[in-house]
């Protein structure tokens, strides 16, 4: 355990206490947003991006300690584990090293060199790797045999063994990978075959049919449009160094100055190299390529998740949604402020006719339910409607909503168990109206994989997806908080120390009992045990509850700290929130840092400050430029308002409220260089933009900031 976090230390550069207190409250089963809010004392302050990767270090230590341990027990029973073995073993913290060790020993299928040597020629190898004996020829005829009956045959065999040993030494192995590493490239070349099959993958993937690019330069989205190419047979990928450096390399480790077979020797390092060596480590170096390149895609997808669950909420006011449709006309629906359905119904506005009864109607409605805001989803005539309405004399917020993902929910089990009664259509309009309401509480009812936020998500191995994804929810919905008395199941479940048992029991004690009068009342439910209490308590706010303290982000386990501090000054704990002046004064008493630590001191005079604060911005009204309805009213030159809807690395799609979404590219997001697009802008942002081109063929859009 000291080594590790010794290791640990040297590879994070956090100091050891803080790992070895982040590794012991890890293993009493405390989660990491709650070790980051509520142990900052022990932590020295760390954010959940380093307890996160204290965690996986630790986890990554448990896990080669058992490989090792297999592998000493694989090449103990072969009787093969020398001592200086055991030693070289027993100290590698290095997977790859560690699977060069075990390489000449693991069980495989036979190979040329294994064949050799058990018929013998191992001794006639041992000479050719010295080459100092040019009889080599002469010394095969004494170890022909009945499967090696000739010269030519035997001495395959014996540069076979010498290939083998090649491939196998560990110096080899990393000084190719450092090549590798360096002076890879990527090439591609087009399968035929592959394109006879799918004539229109061709247009899809043009740009990457003859791709060549070093594979250290290569940008993410590219190396993950090549795999994906690959897999989808359109084109043959090579990723590698040049062969005649490479082998010039090889020649200068293992062919000696005054060789006596260097013809020879020559021969079995090519066949080293093509056969065994080159295979393996471009495998490890793709392999690499595609999990950096999917770790980008990873961080992109989880930054993107983040922003769109941290969108802006309207509050708590009455909504009225509507999901648009042509034909089968626009679902309308009257939600109250806590999101219930109070009213359905269906509008059209396909025709200036229709168009104006339906407007009289909308104003009934909306004055019969007293709705506060409209929310209107962003499909197919959405835009249309937006701006018939937009353009009455209704006068009310009116918001287009992103309704990626509203279908999938609609048809979703936890939809029908929500509205089993309801079309799948009104249960989309509702989740519209929702979004707008609390976009946190509805969006994490869906499959994030459709809400259209990520970068070749698809292509990501799909259980990194799912953790990556559960833990930039987990750390959503906690750093925001959750209303106990108002939230679902499916946010619930996100909270630290519940999960999916417990918020199901949350909200059935709630259904049964009531609203929750304080937060103590939670160990009332089934199954709320006293590690689950201390977990979940600091992030579930009780909201108009008996004990104020209870709607803020302080800790239950703090209470006494904030009882004894409105003590002191004489007054009740409920005077001390937003109590600015008294707040001031105590922050001047370094006794109560000393007593309770600088961090967790104020944390609590923060939340003193302002209780349960939504760190999510102030939500805007959605405006759009009214003469802009299709992409052929778009001018070169001319500059338009919009939304971003999706972040990837190389630039932000715009929603500029036509069908087509505009492309601002990263290279014109600045006149100054810059790295990241995360750096310069931010989902859901209003942005006004520069048209730069227009594609009419192919339906793109280029936008630019520079102006």
């Amino acid at each position: 355990m000291i080594l590790q976090i010794k290791l640990i230390a040297q590879w994070t550069g956090f100091a050891t206490n803080a790992i070895e207190n982040v590794l012991k409250l890890s293993e009493s089963g405390a989660t990491i947003p709650f070790i980051s809010r509520y142990r900052k004392e022990q932590t020295g302050n760390l954010d959940e991006v380093a307890i996160q990767t204290i965690i996986e270090k630790g986890l990554f230590f448990e896990e080669i300690e058992k490989r090792k341990l297999f592998i000493l027990e694989t090449i103990k029973e072969q009787g093969k584990l020398t001592p200086a073995l055991e030693k070289q073993i027993t100290d590698c913290y290095n997977k790859t090293d560690l699977e060069d060790l075990y390489l000449p020993y693991k069980v495989r299928k036979k190979t040329k060199a294994d064949l050799a040597i058990e018929n013998g020629l191992e001794p006639l190898a041992k000479v050719i790797l010295e080459q100092k004996n040019p009889e080599v020829e002469v010394l095969a005829n004494r170890y022909k045999n009945e499967l090696y009956n000739t010269v030519p045959l035997v001495l395959e065999g014996a540069k076979a063994i010498v290939a083998q040993w090649i491939s196998n030494d560990l110096e080899t192995r990393n000084m190719l990978r450092e090549r590798f590493e360096k002076y890879a490239v990527i090439q591609t070349k087009p399968n035929k075959k592959g394109l006879e099959k799918s004539p229109d993958l061709a247009l899809k993937y043009k740009d990457y049919l003859e791709y060549n690019e070093k594979a250290n330069y290569a940008a993410s989205h590219r190396i993950m449009a090549v795999f994906r190419a690959e897999e989808e047979g359109v084109l043959k990928l090579e990723v590698s160094p040049d062969e005649d450096k490479t082998l010039e390399a090889l020649d200068f480790k293992w062919l000696k100055r005054y060789s006596s077979v260097k013809d020879l020797m020559q021969d079995v390092i090519d066949d080293s190299y093509k056969r065994l060596l080159k295979p393996s480590i471009e495998n490890e170096c793709k392999t690499s390529l595609f999990e950096k390149a999917e770790k980008e895609a990873l961080k992109v997808f989880s930054e993107n998740l983040k922003q769109l669950l941290l969108s802006p909420p309207l509050g708590n006011k009455a909504v009225l949604a509507i999901d648009p449709g042509i034909r089968t006309g626009c679902k309308t629906v009257c939600l109250n402020k806590n999101g219930v359905l109070q009213y359905q119904t269906v509008l059209f506005f396909n025709s200036p006719s229709s168009a104006q009864s339906s407007l009289l109607e909308l104003k009934k409605i909306m004055s019969k339910y007293n709705m506060e805001a409209i929310a209107i989803g962003n499909g197919t005539a959405g835009r249309d409607v937006f701006d018939v309405i937009k353009q009455s004399d209704i006068d009310c917020p009116i918001f287009l909503i992103n309704e990626d993902g509203a279908s999938i929910y609609s048809a979703s089990e936890i939809a029908r168990k929500e509205f089993p009664d309801l079309d799948v259509t009104v249960r989309g309009a509702i989740s519209i109206g929702r979004r707008l309401m609390d976009p946190l509480a509805e969006l994490v009812k869906i499959d994030p994989k459709s809400l259209g936020v990520g970068q070749y998500q698809h292509d990501v191995d799909g259980n990194r997806l799912k953790t990556a994804l559960n833990d930039t929810i987990e750390w959503t919905v906690n750093r925001v908080g959750v209303n106990v008395n108002t939230a679902g199941e499916e946010l619930l479940k996100h909270v630290s120390g519940l999960g999916p048992l417990l918020a199901k029991h949350i909200v059935e004690y709630r259904a049964q009992n009531g609203p929750f009068k304080q937060r103590s009342d939670l160990k009332k439910v089934s199954r709320m045990g006293e590690k689950a209490f201390e977990q979940s308590a600091g992030f579930l706010r009780v909201k108009e509850g008996s004990n104020p303290l209870d709607a803020s982000g302080i800790h239950p386990e703090k209470y006494a700290v904030v009882e004894k501090l409105a003590k002191q000054y004489q007054v009740k704990p409920s005077q001390l929130m937003a109590n600015t002046e008294l707040i001031d004064k105590i922050k001047k008493d370094s006794h109560w840092v000393q007593e309770i630590g600088v961090y967790t001191f104020n944390d609590i005079m923060n939340e003193l400050l302002k209780p349960g604060l939504d760190p999510r911005n102030q939500i805007t009204e959605d405006e759009f430029d009214a003469y802009i309805r299709t992409i052929n009213d778009l001018v070169e030159g001319m500059f338009v308002k919009g939304i971003v809807t999706n972040i990837t690395n190389f630039g932000a799609f715009i929603d500029i409220g036509i069908k087509q979404k505009g492309l601002l590219h990263i290279s014109e997001m600045s006149n100054t260089f810059v790295q990241s697009p995360h750096e310069v802008i931010k989902l859901n942002q209003r942005l006004t933009l520069k048209v730069k081109e227009i594609d009419i063929p192919r339906m793109r859009i280029a936008l630019s900031l520079k102006e």
